[in-house]
């Protein structure tokens, strides 16, 4: 859930004070989410053709996705241009590009996407490099201890700690939908974090260090969980197996 000056799926930008009142929402709506959203959908649907703000966009309807991105824009890359640079505490970084990724073992997953305002998106399938392949390939030093990764909108971050990154749910995705990653859902190539909340899946995903220790990402630096378990906010204390 990448925004700080936002766009909805039309490209149109939404107000910064009309955007930090969600985030507001988003804290709350992680309890209160279904009845929340069904009541802005519905207060915002009888003004929808009249609505200045965009705030509209926001809204997932029908299950679907929306755009976000925290940089006014971003770049577009392909299969000429694209690059992930893995470094850090590494024995052999490397950079690949979209052929080397694809080229490489492909896992496919099919999960609930939760996003922390509350919608979801169910039994949505996802393809791509598992992290831990890599990090394999990279040679971890013992000294790590994370990963922070970087975006190519110039904005975004997000970490995870290496058992995290480790997981065998955890991608660097190439496809999502049956089809290849989309701009707007961050391609060419994202990150797919399945058992957190969907702001920890960076968009746009250009760089993998590997850290002795975790630092926060965007949104938490501005107050989301770092540990972002779907269902913590709701007192879920257990960390997902599977």
């Amino acid at each position: 859930m990448n925004s700080e000056q936002s766009e909805d799926h039309d490209g149109r930008p939404i107000g910064r004070r009309v955007f930090l009142g969600t985030l507001g929402l988003g804290a709350l709506g992680v309890v209160a989410a279904p009845t929340l959203q069904r009541g802005l959908e519905g207060f915002l649907g009888a003004v929808a053709g009249n609505d200045p703000t965009g705030l509209t966009g926001l809204l997932p309807n029908g299950g679907g996705f929306r755009y976000y991105s925290v940089a006014a824009s971003v770049p577009h890359k392909d299969a000429t241009d694209y690059q992930l640079k893995i470094d850090g505490l590494v024995d052999h970084p490397r950079t690949y590009t979209l052929a080397d990724l694809r080229a490489l073992p492909q896992t496919r997953l099919v999960k609930d996407v939760q996003c922390v305002t509350g919608w979801r998106v169910p039994g949505t399938p996802f393809e791509g490099v598992r992290l831990s392949r890599l990090l394999d390939a990279a040679g971890v030093r013992d000294t790590a201890k994370a990963i922070r990764f970087t975006c190519f909108d110039g904005t975004y971050s997000e970490s995870l700690t290496l058992d995290q990154a480790r997981r065998p749910d955890i991608l660097v995705a190439l496809r999502m939908q049956n089809k290849d990653i989309g701009h707007d859902h961050g391609g060419p190539v994202r990150l797919y974090v399945a058992p957190m909340y969907f702001y920890k899946s960076a968009k746009w995903l250009s760089g993998i260090t590997v850290t002795d220790r975790v630092q926060p990402g965007y949104w938490e630096n501005l107050g989301y969980d770092v540990d972002a378990w779907v269902g913590k906010s709701n007192g879920r204390t257990d960390v997902p197996t599977s």
